[in-house]
């Protein structure tokens, strides 16, 4: 009977040392995640916030291109005398030269702007 009781012991130890062991295991891949996943910046807040830098990169570029494409109209507007006078025609309804003739018509309801300074008798 004492050889039984012996057997059985072991048998408890072996089962006891396996589940502190199984325990400790589990603490440990715990540790680990927190580790890598938990806290306030996680590793998926890393790949999010690299994702987010990649994206405003492309959005700076974009808005460079923009900026380098409205200086370059700026200074074309500025001394080309061909876009100032296509600017002048379409925009302002202005013509150019001795063979054409403006007719402007206004509203005569509407309030007269004034152009010229008044003159007081």
């Amino acid at each position: 009977m004492a050889s039984n009781s012996r057997a059985r012991g072991r048998r408890t130890g072996a089962s006891r040392s396996l589940a502190s062991r199984a325990v400790l295991l589990a603490l440990v891949v715990g540790v680990a995640v927190f580790a890598v996943q938990g806290g306030e910046w996680g590793t998926s807040d890393l790949f999010r916030q690299q994702e987010r830098l990649a994206r405003l990169r492309h959005d700076l570029d974009s808005l460079k291109r923009d900026v380098d494409s409205l200086a370059r109209y700026r200074k074309a507007l500025e001394t080309d005398v061909v876009l100032q006078e296509k600017i002048a025609r379409e925009e302002f309804g202005m013509v150019r030269g001795d063979h054409e003739l403006l007719y402007r018509f206004t509203d005569p309801d509407a309030p007269a702007r004034a152009t010229r300074p008044s003159r007081k008798p």
